[in-house]
């Protein structure tokens, strides 16, 4: 009876080991959770231009940069040796390697301490998803447990692919795709056997086997990895022998500094309408361009660039410079800076809405307009005045006081400043009346990247949509600022070398061997310049300046933005043909003597060929307009400039005073109304300078005051008391009474 027991008991102890076995290498492991990060593969954001093309790979929120690859696109020779370095059995073991666990198990019984690794990748994979914990065999229990867990969930393809995405390949490079990259500049369909060997050395010491610091080491470690590449697999031994002859050539990756700015607008992986290749060359135009300014103090210049039909941004130069400490990493574009009369384009737009033309006259002369502060007498960029010029003459000179004449003709700020408003510049701030006409020269700060999309409205024939740094999925909701017929003439007169060649001359950088519109603005004191135009197909708006608002030396918009201008215009054509605006209906060609806007014939001794609409063409000349010399008669309010050192056109102009003025008498200063007081502290020493639209013409007169005379008109000596001063226009006897009080203190 003993003998049976005893056998069945030496079948029973085995069977329970046996399926005690089975329980805990099958059964067991599914009680073990898996990391819950272990499904997720998180990408580094790539920003994209709008071609697919990467301009930035961004980092994640642990500064790693990762771009997890399927295991087709790994090359078979970086995961044989990837097995070779971290697991030769991986095909083999489920999960566990034990017979690397029982040589590691004898190795520490034996010397008391771990010896060799017995991790598998599986188990590696468990431990690189889940959190940080300490080194323990508690640890390395639950971790070989989750590895058998997940041998039974997933396949060896799976798993494989999950742990090369995880591997830390030193210099923040997680996974095979990112560690070629930054290594060789290379995609992994590219590398040698060399370079995956030195590559699947790399994570067992990230730090001490970098090879852009420890070249030697790693060459080392790559080493190993060959000969137990060629110890655990059938591999040619002449592949091996060549691999292991291979010198490092590292190609370590400085991140493409291709629109710096991007990164700190985007956060996320999207793609941009950026032209990557179109970014580069402008950057490198404005680097170029900067170079041989720095003697003249300029340091910074911003650049946009538009596609018209769509308002999608292709080119963005914030600074010039990203590295410069005296503001380099300030968006320019973004900024709001002083545009000079960059602004004057939209003055003569309202004007055009208004019935005018290009040859319509504006009076440039001495003028006197009254601000908040007082009196102001602006004057051109040259301190001349050339008498009555046309609007295209105006604009394309850019002068200042018929750009001034033409907005108080308007109205006064108000209408441009409405108009500003709803082509999106945000910087004008919330009462026109604060700029005064001043607004049309340039007083109110303004955004680049906002005065570029009001030009593109320009080149759209008057449609305004907001512009955008990335593709629009549906088309944008268009707005009509202004007629067809106002911003072809406006473009026209832009456009236009040989208007401009007064003040600009010929063969300069915003003339192009195709029609383009181009504009330039100066701030005071030369601390900004600009230049905008465009083509039927593109908008290009450039700044430069000084972001420390340093002022430059000398330097307008033409010398300083205008190159770059131009050859930011040059490159987009490059590879695309120009267009220009197609001229609406409505518009029709008059000859004109340009001294008056008058239409004249064939066989006028001066006329141009003008534009001007179909329903207001200008009056004919008549013979009364001239002296028998030819020479136009000017109205009174034209004496002071005709009697003017100013006057270089005395073989054009005649004076007649009887002639109606352009505006009747309107006395400027000083108020009817007003209370001046006398202070001896005060610097005007009790004197009043007289004003009135008619400077020179007027005669002043007044009981209790006496007048002296002045330039150009008098000045009264102030004493307390109530007192009425007297203009009289001698063209009508028409009279103006202004009554002021004045005090002492």
């Amino acid at each position: 009876m003993k003998k049976p027991l005893h056998r069945r008991k030496r079948l029973i102890v085995p069977a329970a080991l046996g399926v005690a076995g089975l329980v805990g290498w099958f059964g067991v492991p599914w009680l073990a959770p898996l990391p819950e990060s272990l499904a997720e593969s998180e990408a580094s954001p790539v920003l994209l231009d709008r071609h697919g093309e990467a301009l930035h790979h961004l980092t994640l929120p642990d500064f790693t940069r990762r771009a997890p690859v399927s295991l087709k696109e790994v090359p078979d020779d970086l995961i044989a040796c990837t097995l070779a370095a971290e697991d030769k059995r991986f095909h083999s073991h489920g999960g566990i390697d034990l017979l690397a666990t029982a040589r590691a198990a004898k190795d520490w019984m034996t010397t008391g301490h771990a010896v060799s690794g017995a991790s598998t990748i599986t188990q590696q994979l468990v431990k690189l998803s889940g959190p940080t914990r300490e080194r323990n065999l508690c640890a390395k229990i639950e971790e070989a447990m989750a590895a058998r867990h997940l041998e039974m969930r997933w396949s060896k393809d799976k798993i494989l692919e999950a742990y090369l995405n995880r591997l830390d390949y030193g210099n923040l490079r997680i996974g095979p795709a990112e560690a070629a990259r930054f290594y060789f500049q290379k995609p992994l369909d590219q590398l040698s056997l060399g370079e995956c060997a030195l590559l699947a050395g790399l994570p067992q010491a990230p730090s001490r086997l970098d090879p852009t610091e420890h070249p030697e080491r790693a060459l080392g470690r790559r080493n190993v990895v060959l000969d137990r590449l060629a110890a655990a697999f059938d591999y040619d031994e002449s592949r091996i022998s060549a691999a292991r002859d291979e010198p490092v050539r590292l190609r370590p990756l400085e991140e493409e500094r291709i629109a710096p700015w991007l990164p700190e607008m985007v956060a996320s992986e999207t793609r941009t309408t950026l032209d990557g290749e179109l970014q580069r060359d402008v950057e490198a135009i404005v680097t170029e361009e900067l170079a041989p300014l720095r003697d003249s103090n300029l340091r910074h210049m911003a650049v946009v660039v538009i596609h018209n039909p769509t308002g999608e941004i292709l080119a963005l130069v914030s600074s010039g410079d990203w590295d410069d400490p005296r503001g380099g990493r300030i968006n320019g574009a973004m900024s709001p800076r002083s545009p000079g009369s960059a602004l004057k384009p939209f003055t003569y737009l309202l004007a055009f809405e208004n019935g005018r033309s290009p040859g319509s006259i504006v009076a440039d002369i001495p003028t006197r307009f009254r601000t908040i502060e007082g009196l102001d007498t602006p004057q051109n960029y040259d301190r001349a005045y050339r008498g009555p010029v046309t609007i295209r003459e105006a604009l394309a000179c850019s002068l200042n006081v018929p750009a001034m004449r033409e907005l108080n003709r308007l109205g006064g700020p108000e209408p441009l400043y409405r108009l500003l408003d709803e082509l999106g510049l945000t910087t004008l701030g919330e009462d026109s009346s604060d700029l005064g006409l001043g607004l049309t020269i340039g007083n109110a700060p303004v955004r680049l990247i906002e005065l570029t999309n009001a030009y593109a409205a320009l080149a759209r024939g008057g449609e305004s949509f907001a512009p955008s740094l990335f593709p629009r999925s549906d088309p944008p909701e268009t707005k009509r600022m202004f007629d067809k017929a106002s911003a072809f003439l406006i473009a026209d007169i832009l456009a236009d070398p040989a208007a401009r060649a007064p003040a600009f001359g010929r063969r300069g950088p915003l003339e192009l061997p195709f029609p383009c519109a181009a504009k330039t603005g100066t701030s005071t004191d030369y601390r900004d310049n600009w230049c905008l135009g465009f083509t039927g197909e593109f908008t290009v708006g450039v700044w430069a300046g000084n972001f420390d608002n340093s002022p430059m030396k000398g330097l307008s918009g033409v010398a300083g933005a205008g190159p770059v201008f131009q050859r930011t215009m040059r490159r987009l054509h490059r590879d695309v043909a120009p267009s220009w605006l197609e001229r609406p209906d409505g518009l029709v060609k008059v000859r004109i003597d340009p001294r008056s806007g008058r239409q004249v014939g064939r066989k006028a001794a001066r006329s141009v060929i003008e534009w001007a609409r179909s329903d207001a063409e200008p009056p004919p000349a008549g013979p009364e307009d001239y002296d028998e010399r030819g020479r136009l008669f000017l109205d009174a309010s034209y004496g002071e400039w005709l009697a003017s050192d100013e006057n270089r056109r005395r073989s054009e102009f005649a004076p007649m005073p009887a002639m109606p003025a352009e505006s009747p008498l309107r006395v400027l200063a000083p108020r009817d109304g007003v209370t001046y007081v006398l202070d001896p502290e005060l610097p005007n020493g009790g004197r009043l300078h007289l004003a009135t639209n008619l400077p020179g013409l007027v005669s002043w007169r007044c009981d209790t005051l006496d007048l002296q005379p002045g330039t150009p008109e008098p000045v009264a000596a102030l004493r307390p008391g109530r007192h009425v001063l007297v203009a009289t226009d001698p063209r009508s006897g028409e009279t103006t009474e202004i009554a002021i009080e004045v005090e002492q203190r």
